[in-house]
């Protein structure tokens, strides 16, 4: 993380998957566009997803990859009770949310 101006600046260190970023990015353009609904959190954002086990499956697989090279990144998977839905969060320290809402597109 730099700081630049007294505003927090993330970057994301892809040379620590660089030989799984292939996988990573397939991952990320196969499941991130299944989530049900986006809600914004005050540190970051949170996404729903459909319970389902090969879903999550991958979504622990691309969280695992996620950590490694935005390691400023707080995951957080949730299982809900009840055969309920998936909860995919992503926060962080200030800025964090700008930094999510330019790379996810929100």
């Amino acid at each position: 993380m730099q700081q630049k101006s007294g505003v927090s600046s993330f970057f994301c260190n892809f040379s620590a998957i660089q030989e799984q970023r292939k996988r990573h990015s397939s991952l990320a353009r196969d499941l991130l566009p299944k989530h049900l609904e986006g809600k914004e959190l005050p540190d970051g954002y949170a996404f729903r997803f459909p319970n389902d086990q090969v879903l999550f499956t991958g979504l622990s697989e691309l969280a695992t990859l996620e950590r490694l090279c935005c390691p400023f990144l707080t995951i957080t998977l949730e299982l809900q009770r009840d055969q309920g839905p998936t909860w995919l969060k992503l926060t962080g320290e200030e800025g964090v949310k700008d930094f999510l809402r330019a790379e996810l597109g929100i």
